[in-house]
């Protein structure tokens, strides 16, 4: 089973990433599923979906838990039972949670396409990036922007949040692999603390919520 990486953040946090390569009948093995997720499976008509949907309760069954410990609230977001704080995020071939029993988190995996050039400007003033010539550091650099935000919305899930909007991403180098962000939702203001890492053409970015917010 093609574990890909585990990264300990610290002793409360960790991050799991799969890369699906295994069929769907071999991901089935061992993995015991709710009605409610047999069910989701089922529905499912895209193959590399149902085998990235059982790839995350593999990831589950790493970080200790079952199909049934997971559950979602009305927003979409998901929780564990343990009270733990859990996200998940599905790309392509690859599939990543990350877990933390201290604070708040978000994980988002996407590819690096250059589609993402035209479209920056709904998620980021794109001025920022105007200096960039080089279009392979852009779209890398841009899709560490999105994924930043993608994962700060999971943790905040509120309806209305809007990325270009609310949400901003501090500047940052592709080489220091960190950087900061913040949301500032009508009055509200919260701080993250945001890595990432890029494998095999792929960019995964996880955010943590400082804890003294």
């Amino acid at each position: 089973m093609p574990l890909y990486q585990t990264i300990s953040e610290s002793e409360s946090t960790r991050i799991y990433i799969w890369k699906v390569e295994e069929s769907e009948d071999l991901l089935a093995e061992n993995i015991i599923l709710t009605e409610n997720s047999k069910q989701r499976v089922a529905g499912m008509r895209s193959e590399i979906h149902r085998r990235g949907y059982l790839s995350i309760r593999h990831l589950l069954a790493e970080a200790g838990y079952t199909d049934n410990d997971l559950f979602y609230d009305e927003a979409g977001k998901p929780h564990l039972k343990d009270d733990s704080n859990i996200s998940i995020t599905h790309s392509g071939i690859f599939t990543g949670i990350i877990v933390s029993n201290e604070k708040e988190v978000g994980i988002d995996i996407e590819k690096q396409r250059k589609k993402i050039i035209p479209i920056a400007h709904k998620f980021t003033p794109i001025k920022e990036y105007k200096a960039i010539t080089n279009a392979e550091t852009l779209i890398r650099k841009l899709t560490v922007v999105w994924g930043a935000k993608e994962s700060l919305y999971k943790i905040y899930a509120t309806k209305g949040l809007s990325f270009l909007n609310h949400i901003y991403i501090h500047d940052f180098t592709l080489e220091a692999l960190d950087t900061t962000g913040i949301i500032n939702f009508f009055g509200e203001r919260s701080s993250y603390d945001i890595d990432f890492l890029e494998f095999d053409g792929y960019t995964c970015v996880y955010a943590l919520k400082r804890s003294n917010e």
